[in-house]
């Protein structure tokens, strides 16, 4: 890797390492804290919610006025600050907290903008994106996992507010960092500011096609029962026993690197719809291994269950946006990615973090073994969900145009984290 590599990987792992020493875990402390599952549905919500709020401060103020490395640093020295007063807002604004989740608000509205502007950094100082991207990317996934290890095992955080500490001095940590990295002036300075580009209205012009119109309602669906497994699988697995929440976790995305690395093969192999639906029925055979592990806590149906996480983002995921970009062509390019971020991390996953929320705090209510057959109920919800809209877009997406199914392996442009 050059010298440049190495500084741009670094960011990507301080990015992820950030958003993975908290998120997966502020589930566990928060019902350890005394707040309901429909609290932590709230919490869930606040990441969406700033989903669909950061294109909007992309597009008018980060693309067009300061430089990305700037902004960066701003936004994550901020977003660290509000992280490290999080826990002293427990208690406060009522019995779920309102205040806590505020705060989270507040974080996420700064952290969202970072994804797609640590992506702008890192296109604009390479020169070959499609070779050396995904090596500089991978090493955000790693961050992930690190960050999940150092709360879990190193310091036993899962439930205590330590892991808030832990994330917000690593955001303050990369907001200094990011001062230094290379000069990178804003991409669209200088053009005209238009309603249509900004809100992205160009790109629907593409849902006048059959297929693009079912593959978008699809991924704003799919994304509904998806929502479940980040804000709940934490809780589930902690209520089965295991002790290292975290840790136990991050085994999804160790497959995720390893499915990352062998999606160049399979998607020339599979093309588009089959590699979609191998992702989409992950996620379905994930919900029933959950609940069928649930009365028994059965270890190895829940861990299988964790690791098909690589299989449910990679392949349904970053298959999808190599379509998209393939379907829209350069005109409208950004504003489809746009698009599709909008509809699945932001109103989907914001409609999933409220459905789920609201279902658990009225089907899990007991203790010991009762509560354990209540999530068995639970997960079957999502389990169906995810069936049924598989099965829809199995018999209407057809794409005739072939496209993005013999077109190149491009990452560059697909592993989101959100979805990590």
């Amino acid at each position: 890797m050059s010298p440049t590599a190495i500084r741009l990987a670094v960011m990507m792992f301080l990015q992820f390492f950030v958003w993975g020493a908290w998120y997966v875990t502020v589930g566990a402390f928060m019902v350890e804290q005394g707040m309901s599952n429909a609290a932590v549905g709230n919490a869930y919500t606040v990441g969406p919610l700033a989903a669909i709020i950061s294109p909007l401060f992309l597009g008018l103020i980060a693309d067009r006025f300061f430089s990305t490395e700037r902004v960066l640093g701003v936004l994550h020295i901020l977003g660290g600050a509000a992280l490290l007063v999080a826990p002293m807002m427990v208690g406060k604004g009522g019995e779920d907290s309102w205040a806590f989740i505020g705060i989270l608000m507040l974080h996420m509205l700064c952290y969202m903008p970072t994804l797609g502007l640590t992506n702008t950094l890192a296109f604009h100082n390479i020169v070959d994106q499609e070779r050396e991207f995904p090596i500089i990317r991978v090493f955000g996934t790693i961050g992930w996992i690190v960050a999940n290890l150092v709360v879990s095992q190193v310091l036993s955080a899962d439930k205590t507010a330590m892991q808030f500490y832990v994330a917000g001095g690593s955001g303050i940590l990369l907001g200094l960092y990011s001062f230094s990295l290379p000069h990178t002036p804003p991409p669209a300075k200088g053009t005209k500011v238009s309603i249509g580009s900004v809100l992205g209205l160009d790109a629907f012009v593409l849902m006048g096609r059959l297929s693009f119109a079912v593959f978008m309602l699809s991924s704003f669906l799919i994304c509904i029962p998806l929502a479940a497994y980040y804000a709940f699988a934490p809780i589930f697995v902690g209520d089965a026993g295991f002790e290292k929440i975290a840790s136990t976790m991050s085994l999804g995305q160790m497959s995720e690197i390893f499915f990352m690395l062998i999606m160049p093969l399979c998607f020339r192999k599979l093309g588009v719809k089959w590699m979609l639906l191998i992702g989409m029925a992950a996620w379905v055979a994930r919900y029933g291994l959950f609940a069928a592990a649930a009365p028994s806590s059965v270890t190895w149906m829940i861990l299988i269950g964790i690791a098909l996480h690589g299989i449910c983002y990679d392949f349904f995921f970053v298959t999808g946006q190599i379509y998209v970009d393939k379907a829209a062509g350069p005109k409208v390019r950004g504003q489809a990615q746009g698009l599709l971020v909008l509809v699945t991390q932001g109103v989907g996953m914001l409609i999933g973090a409220q459905v789920s929320g609201r279902l658990s705090n009225s089907m899990i209510t007991g203790e010991g073994p009762a509560k354990l057959e209540q999530w068995q109920q639970f997960w079957m919800v999502p389990c169906i969900a995810a069936g049924v809209i598989m099965v829809l877009f199995a018999l209407l997406f057809h794409e005739k145009n072939g496209a993005a199914t013999d077109a190149a392996f491009a990452p560059t442009d697909a592993h989101d984290p959100g979805d990590t």
